[in-house]
């Protein structure tokens, strides 16, 4: 019984531990990548290609007649 304790409380441990260096890899790496992610997305996409959700079709026709 003492083994299978002591087995079970070194792979917790060493579950604890992986689980922590993932958290601090996790946090060091994300503010790296978030800000090349964010510089890389366009601000509004469908602003850009001129579309808006929602529009029929005679309401684009008529605002792409207007510009």
């Amino acid at each position: 019984m003492q083994r299978i304790r002591y087995g079970l409380t070194g792979l917790a441990l060493v579950f604890l531990i992986v689980l922590l260096g993932t958290a601090i890899i996790r946090s060091s790496g994300a503010a790296d990548d978030s800000n090349a992610v964010n510089a890389a997305q366009p601000s509004d996409p469908l602003g850009e290609l001129g579309v808006a959700p929602g529009q029929s079709d005679g309401e684009n026709a008529a605002a792409n007649g207007a510009q």
